[in-house]
């Protein structure tokens, strides 16, 4: 009997120790910064960093395995680390700039990247939004990182050595160091970029220690530059030295600016008198402040983490390229033209990709922030005379579209105010009759565009019909801005009309998009399969749903619903036959398309991401559900494989994110958001203005994919989308999920969602 009461003890001791355990837990827990890491050239499966920072923050930082200069900076397959960058980087396309490194090693002095590299383990590192942890094998030494939105602190913790060393790595295409040991100080600057900035660029940066130096050097290349304290070269850095006892820790405060030593030092402040610990704390309340807007529960323990490593992704970009002055007012660094001007900036973001579901989530969960973010592609405007497409810091060739209209629409038309709109209505006019300085600034092709009504194939423009079809996006989305400008119906209704432009490079004989000569024949031979060439990162299969603000046109020119279905139907039926001659070889999109088992579905890149929420459009929203549930359990996961191609700036993440709630915004610009199928039981929304969305799906599971029936604020709700305005008034919705499609909801023209057309 004693026995028995002994094991029944332990059984509630255990029981109660995991649901407390399992209370404990906060958002940022699930986290996993790893995810989508073990990437490379050619396979990405996120092609991310583990970024250690605060939500938009001005600067991150990351563990570097790679060498100097490489855009996969972190590879979760990589056995040694070699230093811990700031980082600005957005994307390994992209990759970085503004960049310096701290390392901690004992013993020899090693100078070179590839010499100083520590042996490390996975099991040995703790990698989280707000913390990062790590054991150096080599030198018995852990590295610990916090962050604030400008600054950091360093916590070392040492082994007993005479010969303990923290090296400051300024990085080469330019850089400068000087030791101030009075007052335990580096001070520098790195010009290392990989383009998009003036000539006057420098990230200068301050580091404080809480110990004094034994001895300190400044080095060039790979070797110490005798009795020198500063240094101006290529590539410069120091090599602080100290004595320490076994389990001695030592701190490092760090900050940068892009405007000047004085602001570093005063984005040092961020710190405060604050311990390691302190800042840890602070930064991990900030995170689940925000991971906290949406609570999510009734989903397996991989869906959680899942959903919150997505979540953290879309807070991540676009950075706060601005800084507080000695009177605390709002000053930037301009990427544009090296001027240090008043008012916000945003970078690092290509709005390609972004456009999609990372812009439309602000506006429905962080509108103020918006808002100031608008204010920044007004100041790009005024600074470069062009509005950003892809910004890093400054304007960077890369991509296509004239994206940043249905940036500036999206905001206005779902509320936003209290920025200089009308500096920016002049700004997406400019682009619709203007080719920029690059390829990716305005619009490439304008000219044929607007006389045409296409982009031609043959006229030496690439990725013509993708062009074509972003620019009538775009020209939607200028259109309905004017109208809530109140601008003359003269003065806008061209935009209209060239919203129609997609079907221009309609091909009724294959009912695909398809490149256009400039005398009005169809480029011949013609492959669906094709990648590239007209397209951009994909095929005909992918671009030909872009016709965001207007798929019963799109269903209209394909013959009717049960035709674009059938359309529909075959991008996952058609084997992942690909044609890559317009690249030379299999790009890594092309094989996370053949790889994943979908047919020519490639979820892994943007333009077909919001195809399967089409067939609500044509009254069989069940698979819409299907498809979205099968996208989620399939090629989503919290490991650092749990990409399926490049996740973006947060798009790939806000995809997720969206659609484990059960709706999307497959047309920006537009109020509506179109419903799939939600992936927990619970959730609940908390919108800026207090009001909170809750969702619940009681009978939801594995199995019960489909919608029954849903009711929204207590009532039998039939449409296939759900509104913004209503949705910002609060709601409680219920889905009733079940096993079986549900084939008489939501077949009604009347449940479908907006489409220009029918105005």
């Amino acid at each position: 009997m004693i026995r028995k009461l002994a094991i029944f003890v332990a059984v509630l001791f255990c029981v109660t120790a995991h649901e407390v355990g399992a209370q404990n837990l906060q958002p940022v827990d699930y986290v996993n910064t790893l995810m989508g890491t073990d990437s490379e050239f050619k396979l990405s499966t996120g092609n991310t960093y583990p970024a250690i920072a605060l939500p938009w923050g001005m600067n991150f930082w990351t563990p570097q395995t790679a060498k100097m200069g490489d855009g996969w900076v972190y590879g979760y397959d990589a056995n040694k680390i070699q230093g811990f960058k700031q980082t600005h980087q957005p994307s390994p396309w992209i990759n970085d700039y503004g960049q310096f490194s701290l390392f901690p090693l004992t013993g020899e002095l090693k100078i070179k990247g590839e010499d100083r590299a520590s042996w490390f383990s996975h099991k040995a590192e703790t990698a989280k939004p707000h913390f990062y942890k790590v054991y150096l094998a080599d030198y018995d030494v852990v590295t610990e990182i916090t962050p604030t939105e400008r600054a950091a602190m360093f916590r070392f913790t040492f082994p007993e050595n005479e010969s303990s060393y923290v090296l400051v790595d300024a990085f080469d295409r330019g850089s400068y160091v000087k030791i101030i040991p009075s007052e335990n100080k580096i001070i520098g600057y790195t010009t290392r970029n990989s383009g998009g900035v003036p000539d006057n660029f420098k990230n200068y940066f301050v580091i404080i220690f809480d110990k004094p130096f034994v001895e300190s050097n400044v080095w060039s290349k790979d070797h110490v530059v005798e009795g020198k304290s500063e240094l101006e070269e290529n590539h410069v850095g120091a090599a602080l030295k100290f004595t320490t006892k076994k389990g001695e820790q030592i701190h490092a405060r760090v900050a940068s600016s892009f405007i000047s030593y004085e602001q570093a030092e005063r984005n040092l402040k961020e710190l405060g008198n604050d311990t390691f610990d302190q800042v840890k704390e602070k930064g991990a309340a900030i995170w689940n402040k925000e991971l906290s807007r949406i609570a999510v529960n009734g989903g397996t323990d991989d869906q959680i983490k899942t959903f919150y490593s997505a979540l953290y992704r879309v807070l991540l970009f676009p950075r706060k390229f601005y800084e507080f002055d000695a009177n605390g007012d709002v000053v930037h660094y301009s990427p544009y033209n090296g001027e240090v001007l008043p008012g916000y900036m945003f970078t690092d973001n290509g709005f390609w990709d972004t456009f999609r579901a990372v812009f439309p989530f602000f506006n429905l969960m962080y509108p103020s922030l918006n808002e100031k973010i608008q204010e920044g592609l007004a100041n790009t405007y005024k600074e470069s005379g062009f509005l950003p497409e892809w910004a890093s810091p400054g304007h960077r060739d890369c991509m296509i579209g004239s994206n940043s209209a249905t940036l500036i629409a999206d905001a206005y038309l779902k509320g936003l105010r209290g920025y200089d709109i009308e500096t920016l209505w002049e700004a997406v006019v400019k682009n619709t009759n203007t080719a920029g300085p690059l390829t990716s600034v305005g619009r490439y092709g304008v000219d044929y565009y607007n006389k045409l009504g296409y982009v031609p194939y043959n006229v030496g423009v690439n990725e013509n019909v993708a062009r074509t079809l972003e620019y009538a996006f775009a020209d939607y989305c200028v259109y309905e801005l004017g109208k809530a400008l109140g601008k003359p119906e003269k003065e806008i209704e061209i935009f209209a009309k060239r919203a129609m432009n997609y079907k221009n490079v309609f091909d009724k004989e294959n009912n695909l998009m398809r490149g256009r000569n400039e005398d009005g024949s169809f480029q011949t031979p013609f492959s669906p399969f094709k990648w590239g060439d007209a397209f951009t990162e994909g095929n005909s299969w992918h671009y030909t749903w872009s016709v965001f603000h207007d798929v019963q046109g799109l269903i209209d020119l394909m013959g009717g619903k049960k035709e674009f279905v059938t359309m529909l139907d075959s991008v996952f039926v058609v084997p992942p036959i690909f044609d890559d001659s317009y690249y030379g070889g299999v790009i890594h999109e092309i094989r996370e398309m053949q790889i994943m088992n979908m047919g020519n579905y490639a979820h892994g890149n943007q333009p077909i991401q919001h195809m399967i929420y089409l067939y609500n459009y044509a009254g069989e929203p069940w698979k819409t559900q299907h498809w979205v549930r099968e996208v989620m359990n399939r090629l989503y996961s919290p490991q650092a494989d749990g990409y399926c191609g490049d996740e973006d700036n947060g798009q790939t993440s806000a995809w997720y994110v969206f659609s484990s709630m059960g709706f999307y915004p497959v047309a920006p610009a537009t109020p509506e958001y179109v419903i799939g199928a939600p992936l927990f039981k619970e959730i609940t929304v908390t919108l800026e203005n207090g009001n909170k969305i809750e969702i619940t799906a009681p009978n939801n599971s594995a199995d019960n994919r489909y919608i029954q029936s849903i009711e929204m604020n207590g009532k039998s709700y039939g449409k296939n989308f759900f509104n913004y305005d209503e949705l910002q008034k609060g709601a409680t919705i219920n889905f009733d999920m079940g096993a079986k499609p549900n084939k008489k909801r939501g077949t009604k023209d009347a449940d479908f969602p907006y489409s220009f057309s029918k105005e």
